[in-house]
């Protein structure tokens, strides 16, 4: 089963992701900040990271660097996931180390396919 670390801080986009991924078989934590997701990261190694970039404290941005600079999480593909969609806001999610971007709201089908392409790059369940 691919492990998926969604860190996002609107409930409202947690339970309606977080209920269709589940129910496409992927297990799916929660971190609601970039620190959380940081830490949640480290600790349980997903497969996958799905990163807002809009976060509360450390934001997404921050957090896609530092996640990138920590061997222990370096090769965790992180699309990022966000607002955002101004020009350059792809390139910018990208030269935070960000592994791909997808514009909100979510055209799940979309996301699912750059999910999967994610996954099997890196060699995931």
């Amino acid at each position: 089963m691919t492990r998926i670390l969604y860190v996002e801080d609107n409930e409202d986009n947690v339970y309606m992701l977080t209920q269709r991924l589940t129910r496409h078989g992927f297990s799916v934590s929660i971190a609601s900040d970039g620190d959380q997701g940081i830490d949640m990261a480290r600790r349980e190694k997903p497969d996958l990271i799905l990163m807002d970039l809009g976060l509360p404290s450390l934001d997404g941005w921050a957090a896609a660097r530092q996640l990138k600079q920590m061997p222990e999480t370096k090769d965790v593909p992180i699309l990022a996931l966000s607002a955002h969609t101004m020009p350059g806001d792809r390139e910018k999610a990208l030269n935070a180390g960000c592994d791909d971007y997808d514009a909100k709201p979510i055209d799940f089908e979309r996301l699912l396919g750059k999910i999967d392409a994610l996954v099997r790059k890196r060699g995931a369940p």
